[in-house]
């Protein structure tokens, strides 16, 4: 039985409610979203495939594609835009940001599975082995040896504060709440102040240089890897 995990994000939540129906008619497993931000607090690394509106709030389905092309642990994730878009422009714009297929709106359901069903069998094909880096610009990851580099230079990092690294590199744009950070990063210790997450994170960017001011503080939210 097809097994894969897609997310679909369109801000009609009549249309999400009933590509999530057919496409779990079809075996799939859908999570749906009405936004790119609502998107982007779940975990994009899970999902197999993204089926993405354009028009959407603050954040345009070009923008949040743009953002996972961008974090090294969702930028092969396939993306299909479904959108009334359609002109050679809008087009264009979406497969310059890494979409793998691009459906006008109004569509049957019967193409639009027939079009996730190609893409994912596509990338399945074409599935690349698992890397030991995680890399986001001149700053590295080695996942193996537990090692940070900028511009190739090794930069001394606790084991926690390339915890924290990890976990937000992995989900670029995602804003991790205090309590998501602890519950992650702390997970085996009793008793750990806000303070003590306040103070690594001041720590790791002082560390990083020129990428600190990508780890955001979201007031009253929590922080977040924002790409430049």
């Amino acid at each position: 039985m097809v097994n894969n995990r897609l997310l679909v994000v369109d801000d009609e939540q009549d249309l999400c409610e009933i590509l999530k129906f057919n496409l779990e008619n079809e075996g799939y497993e859908v999570d749906t979203a009405n936004s790119a931000e609502e998107a982007l607090q779940l975990d994009i690394s899970r999902y197999d495939l993204l089926l993405l509106d354009v028009m959407m709030g603050e954040i345009s389905g070009f923008r949040m594609a743009s953002m996972i092309k961008k974090n090294p642990a969702t930028a092969k994730i396939p993306i299909i835009f479904i959108t009334a878009k359609d002109t050679e422009n809008d087009t264009i714009t979406g497969f310059n940001v890494g979409a793998d297929d691009y459906i006008s709106k109004p569509f049957s359901l019967r193409e639009v599975v027939v079009r996730v069903k190609a893409v994912i069998r596509r990338g399945i094909e074409n599935k690349p082995q698992k890397s030991e880096h995680l890399i986001y610009k001149n700053l590295s990851l080695n996942l193996v040896r537990k090692r940070v580099t900028i511009d190739g230079s090794e930069i001394a990092l606790t084991k926690k504060e390339f915890e924290i690294l990890f976990l937000f590199l992995s989900n670029i744009g995602r804003v991790f709440s205090r309590e998501e950070i602890l519950t992650k990063i702390w997970s085996d210790e009793v008793y750990v102040l806000d303070r003590t997450i306040d103070v690594n994170i001041t720590r790791l960017r002082r560390k990083i240089g020129v990428y600190g001011k990508c780890v955001v503080t979201r007031l009253g939210y929590g922080y977040c890897f924002e790409p430049e």
